[in-house]
C-alpha cells in the first residue's frame, strides 16, 4: 500500500479511529491492532511475502530469548551467528542470487570453462533490505548487552512490522523504539496536528518535486543519446532532486503518521543539501542507516581509532557494503566506491564540522558557504548516475556525453513543461533553509493556517495525479 494513494487515505482514519476510540483504554489491544494493520498494509503488494516478515520475527523473537538465557561466550556467540545467518541468507536469497550466480559464470567464462546456470526469477521483498537491518540490530544489541530481550510477542511482532516505516525506514533501533509498545500511548491533540503538518509537507515533496523530477529524469536517462550535454546535466539535477524528495518525503509522511498514534520515529534527513563536506552530508542523509553502518560495521572493523591507513580502509569497506546494499549490481557497487573516495578526500581535507541548525535562520549563506554547499551537491549529484543507470557501461556512456560540452537545452517532449519545476525545486529549497534549525520545515513561524493552505494548493495544482508513482527507495 502507497502513503500516496487512495487506498492508505481510507486504511489510515480507519486504523485510527479503531485505535484511538475502541481500542484506546488496553495497550495489548492497540498493539495486536497495529500487527493486523501492519500486515494488511504490507499484504497489499503480495500477501505471500507476509510468512517472510513472520518467520524473521520469530527467528528473531527466539535469538534474543536464547540469548538473554545464555551466559557462556561460546553459546552467544553461536545464537548470535543463528540470527544473522538467518537474516542475512534471506536478503542474499532474494536480493543476491542471481548478481552472485551470474558473476559466478562469468568468472569461469574468463578463464575458458563456459557453462550454463539458470537463474532464478526472484520476486525481491518489498522492504526486506530495511526490517532485516532493524531485526539484526535488536540481537546484535542484546548480544552486547545493550537491551534485554522481550518476552512480549506481540509488541515485538508490531516493532518489526510497524507499517508507517516498514518498507523503507526509518531503521528503528530496539533500544529507542521498542520501549515505545510498553508505554500507555494517550492522543494528544498538538501532536497529531505535527503529525498531520509534516505527512502534507511529505506529500508535496513526493506528489509536487520527486513525482514530476521523475518524468524528466526518466525521459532523460532513458534516451541520453540523443540529448546535449546541458540537458543530461540538468537530468542529473533532477534525479537528485527527484531522491532527496521521494525518500525524505516518505520518512516525513512515516513519522508524521507515527505520531498519530504517539510514537517516535527518529529524524532520517536533516536538510543533506545545506552540507558544506561530503561527511557533514552522510551524517545529515539517511541518518539511520549510516548510523547503522557506523555502529555494526565501521565501529567493530576499529573505526578511526586505528592507523590513518586502516581508518582509510574501514570507510572504504563501509561505504562498498552500502552500495552494495543499495542495489545488486555493479554500477551499485561502483557508487559506493566514489562516494568513499569522496568522504576520505572531503574528511582529511577538512576537520571543521558545520552545522546550520544552531544558525540563525534569517541569515543568508556567506559567498564561501554557498560555494562550499554548490560543491558538495555537484559531487553527490554527480554519483547518483551510477545510481540511476542499469549498468557501469551506460554510465561512462552518460558521462562521455556530458563530455560533448554542448550548451544547447533540449525541449523534453513529455507532457508537463519544465518551465515549472525549476521555481517549485526552489521555493522547496527556499522553505527548508528558513527552516532549517527547526526538526521538519513547515509551519514552524505563524501564519500556520496560511502556510497550510498554500502547500495543499500547492499539491492540487501541481501534484502528479496521473498515476500513483512508487517510492524510489522501494526497490531497495
Amino acid at each position: 500500500m502507497l502513503f500516496n494513494s487512495l487506498d492508505f487515505a481510507i486504511f489510515l482514519p480507519i486504523v485510527f479511529i479503531l485505535y484511538w476510540f475502541v481500542f484506546g483504554k488496553s495497550i495489548k489491544a492497540q498493539n495486536i491492532l497495529l500487527v493486523l494493520a501492519s500486515y494488511v498494509f504490507y499484504s497489499w503488494w503480495d500477501w505471500r511475502f507476509l510468512f517472510l516478515i513472520l518467520f524473521s520475527t520469530l527467528v528473531n523473537y527466539g535469538v534474543g530469548l536464547l540469548l538473554n538465557k545464555a551466559q557462556q561466550k561460546n553459546k552467544r556467540k553461536f545464537y548470535l551467528f543463528i540470527s544473522i545467518a538467518t537474516n542475512i541468507g534471506l536478503l542474499g536469497f532474494f536480493k543476491y542470487f542471481n548478481f552472485f550466480l551470474e558473476n559466478f559464470v562469468e568468472a569461469f567464462s574468463f578463464f575458458g570453462m563456459n557453462f550454463k546456470a539458470n537463474t532464478l526469477d526472484i520476486i525481491l521483498p518489498v522492504g526486506i533490505s530495511f526490517y532485516t537491518f532493524q531485526t539484526l540490530s535488536y540481537t546484535i544489541d542484546i548480544y552486547k548487552k545493550k537491551l534485554k530481550a522481550t518476552t512480549n510477542f506481540i509488541a515485538f511482532m508490531a516493532f518489526v512490522s510497524f507499517f508507517p516505516q516498514l518498507v523503507a525506514g526509518p531503521i528503528e533501533r530496539a533500544v529507542h523504539f521498542l520501549p515505545q509498545f510498553f508505554k500507555k500511548r494517550t492522543f494528544k491533540k498538538d501532536q497529531a496536528i505535527i503529525g498531520i503538518k509534516q505527512i502534507i509537507w511529505g506529500l508535496f515533496k513526493k506528489l509536487v518535486i520527486a513525482d514530476s523530477c521523475a518524468q524528466y529524469a526518466s525521459d532523460i536517462f532513458d534516451n541520453y543519446e540523443s540529448y546535449s550535454s546541458a540537458t543530461l546535466i540538468l537530468g542529473v539535477v533532477y534525479f537528485a532532486v527527484r531522491i532527496y524528495g521521494d525518500f525524505s518525503g516518505y520518512c516525513d509522511i512515516a513519522i508524521g503518521t507515527a505520531r498519530l498514534f504517539d510514537f517516535r520515529l527518529t529524524t532520517n534527513f536533516r536538510y543533506p543539501f545545506f552540507s558544506r563536506n561530503i561527511a557533514e552530508y552522510w551524517r545529515r542523509w539517511n541518518i539511520t542507516l549510516s548510523s547503522w553502518f557506523r555502529d555494526y560495521i565501521f565501529f567493530p572493523l576499529g573505526g578511526s581509532r586505528a592507523s590513518k591507513l586502516r581508518t582509510i580502509a574501514n570507510v572504504m569497506v563501509v561505504f562498498l557494503i552500502s552500495g552494495f546494499w543499495h542495489g545488486a549490481s555493479w554500477n551499485f557497487i561502483f557508487w559506493g566506491f566514489i562516494c568513499g573516495v569522496l568522504y576520505v578526500l572531503f574528511s582529511f581535507k577538512s576537520k571543521k564540522k558545520h552545522s546550520y541548525v544552531a544558525v540563525n535562520p534569517n541569515t543568508l549563506p556567506s559567498i564561501r558557504a554557498f560555494f562550499e554547499i554548490g560543491l558538495v551537491f555537484v559531487c553527490m549529484a554527480f554519483t547518483r548516475i551510477f545510481f540511476r543507470t542499469i549498468s557501469l557501461e551506460e554510465a561512462f556512456l552518460y558521462l562521455g556525453q556530458i563530455a560533448e560540452f554542448s550548451i544547447r537545452l533540449d525541449y523534453l517532449g513529455i507532457y508537463r513543461y519544465s518551465v515549472e519545476l525549476i521555481p517549485l525545486i526552489l521555493i522547496m529549497l527556499w522553505w527548508e533553509w528558513y527552516s532549517r534549525n527547526k526538526e521538519f520545515p513547515l509551519f514552524s513561524t505563524k501564519p500556520q493556517l496560511l502556510k497550510t493552505a498554500v502547500v495543499i494548493l500547492f499539491i492540487v495544482v501541481f501534484g502528479n495525479f496521473e498515476e500513483v508513482k512508487q517510492f524510489y527507495y522501494f526497490r531497495f
